[in-house]
Order: structure tokens, then sequence, then C-alpha cells
């Protein structure tokens, strides 16, 4: 799968991406860390990339526009706790992808 990680997440969740087999960009790499939420979510929809972050405010861009999104509902933290918090449960995100989901809430 090809992923889109938004501002507030950490870069090397790029990596980390990677280390399961996905491509991840970071939209601080491609110029767009201060874009709008839209100009994001259309990237992520014009690249069939599914959309990873924290920001509410993509449920309800993914409603209007369509784009897969994983809404991460987690508290600030390290990277160490935010990829052990990921990673317990990464199986059930990548099956909920796979199936077709388009938005995935993960708490």
């Amino acid at each position: 799968m090809r992923f889109l990680v938004d501002a507030q997440l950490p870069p090397a969740l790029c990596g980390w991406l990677a280390a399961r087999g996905h491509e991840a960009e970071h939209v601080v790499d491609r110029g767009m860390g201060a874009a709008s939420d839209a100009a994001i979510a259309e990237a992520a929809l014009a690249e069939d990339a599914v959309l990873i972050s924290k920001d509410d405010d993509f449920r309800i861009l993914q409603h209007q526009l369509g784009f897969s999104f994983v809404w991460l509902r987690c508290g600030n933290s390290t990277r160490a706790a935010l990829f052990e918090w990921l990673g317990l449960r990464w199986t059930r995100i990548e099956a909920l992808l796979a199936q077709g989901e388009t938005m995935v809430e993960v708490r």
C-alpha cells in the first residue's frame, strides 16, 4: 500500500511503514507541510494513497472526497510509544484496508 503521512505525525513513520512493505511519504518531504487539509486530501486521492493522520478534520473531507484515511486516535507521545501502540493494531488496520475500508478509526 501507499501512504501519505500528515504533518503532525513524525517523518520516521514513513520508515516504520516501509519496514512493513509499504510505500510512504511525509507531507513535509513533499513541500506540503503548510498545505491545507483539502490539498493534502486531494493529493492522497489523486495518488491512490492512504492518508494517515491524527487530524479529525479529515473525517469530513474523507466523506466528501472518498480518499482512504487511517485516523489515529492517540494522544501525543514519543515516537517509540507511537510505534508500539500502532504495532499492536497494525495487522487489523492492514486487513481492513485490504478489504476495501476507506475510513479506519484507530483507538
